[in-house]
């Protein structure tokens, strides 16, 4: 005879091995000790292999519909193995507890497996359906700013103009250190990699006009942008979503204010004014990273390299960068402040939007200079 015993039930076994076996239940069967009462009982057939097995509930004290079903699951596993199977001793309370589990049920397969992985075909419809959906956010968050600018452009007095000066000296006075030391060492590099190869036909001076070139059409208003977008634009999603995860948007709105035009338009305002300026700047420091290779490497003057600086730059090119450190600011400011929007959920939240507001500046930035570069091209045709 084999017994078994825990805080909520007793369990016996008489009976041999390849005979008639009893079990013998006393106690509690109830949830609380569900998953050692279930292991209990589903051992026993498989290791008696018995004739027949029966269940005396005699000394059970309470039964619920959790011990019900390890009765249930017991007699489902003696089936199975063509086990004939007894309850004796059931209460009237018991039995009517017994009948109302639905055992056809209990047999049926599950209408969806627990664990199904979606095709390929399914991930692929999954993501088109968030990129849709994300567009969707994106453009009506778009509509939104831009008719809290054309309000704010024809009500000057309802900017938060001190805002704005902070937000300028936050995404530009203090961005300013990060984004000379990066254009100056890229103007160094730009300049020691060209004038190994310009040195094989004695063109080394054109040193100047390459790294020039470069960085005022294209090298400056995008590394300044995606300087800015690490720095600022993941600064104004989280500040939004922390705002939004401490109900302090709805606190807004509920006081009357429009929360785009209170908290993203001296964000967009702010960026679109310092951006151009970090942009000349970024683009002085690289000039002045090629005029330290020029004269320290190559030979070059001072006012050689200067001249050919000034040679090869136009007025049109200088504007064009301009333009793009404008529009790249737009999207810099304006992904940022939608995401933080958008944030859902605690600390988490905020951490995935400022991840998602960065990279998505990112890949903004590179496809608005692509259109600039087709455009440009047929413009200067």
């Amino acid at each position: 005879m084999e017994e078994m015993e825990t805080t909520g039930y007793r369990l016996s076994v008489e009976g041999k091995t390849g005979e008639e076996a009893t079990i013998r239940l006393a106690g509690r069967l109830s949830l609380d000790d569900l998953e050692p009462l279930m292991a209990d009982l589903q051992s026993i057939p498989g290791r008696l292999q018995p004739r027949r097995l029966s269940v005396d509930l005699a000394g059970v004290d309470y039964l619920d519909s959790a011990g019900a079903l390890a009765l249930i699951e017991l007699e489902n596993l003696a089936k199975s193995l063509t086990i004939p199977f007894d309850l004796l001793n059931v209460s009237g309370t018991n039995h009517g507890l017994l009948g109302l589990i639905d055992r056809e049920a209990l047999q049926r397969p599950p209408l969806r497996p627990e664990s199904i992985r979606p095709t390929a075909m399914e991930k692929l419809g999954e993501v088109a359906r968030k990129q849709y959906r994300d567009f969707l956010e994106i453009m009506s968050f778009v509509g939104q700013l831009v008719v809290a600018l054309a309000y704010s452009l024809a009500h000057p007095r309802s900017v938060r103009w001190e805002d704005v000066k902070f937000y300028m000296k936050r995404a530009g006075a203090d961005g300013l250190p990060i984004v000379a030391l990066i254009s100056l060492l890229l103007g160094l590099i730009m300049a020691f990699m060209s004038s190994l190869q310009l040195k094989q036909f004695g063109a080394t001076i054109y040193v100047a006009n390459l790294v020039t070139l470069a960085m005022v059409r294209e090298l400056g208003p995008i590394m300044t942008a995606i300087l800015v977008a690490g720095r600022s634009g993941s600064a104004f999603a989280a500040e939004i979503g922390t705002m939004v995860v401490n109900d302090e948007v709805n606190a807004l709105v509920t006081m009357g204010f429009n929360p785009i035009r209170f908290l993203a338009v001296p964000k967009v305002l702010a960026a679109m004014v310092v951006v151009p300026i970090l942009t000349v700047y970024a683009d002085l420091f690289a000039i002045l990273g090629g005029l330290i290779v020029g004269i320290t490497g190559l030979d070059l003057t001072f006012f050689t390299y200067i001249q050919q600086t000034k040679a090869s730059i136009r007025i049109f090119d200088f504007a064009t960068g301009l333009i793009k450190a404008v529009v790249f600011a737009l999207l810099i400011a304006g992904i940022g402040c939608q995401r933080g929007f958008k944030v859902k959920g605690g600390a988490e939240g905020v951490g995935t939007s400022t991840t998602s507001a960065v990279v998505s500046a990112i890949f903004l930035i590179i496809l608005a200079d692509s259109a600039f570069a087709i455009m440009l091209h047929y413009i200067q045709e």
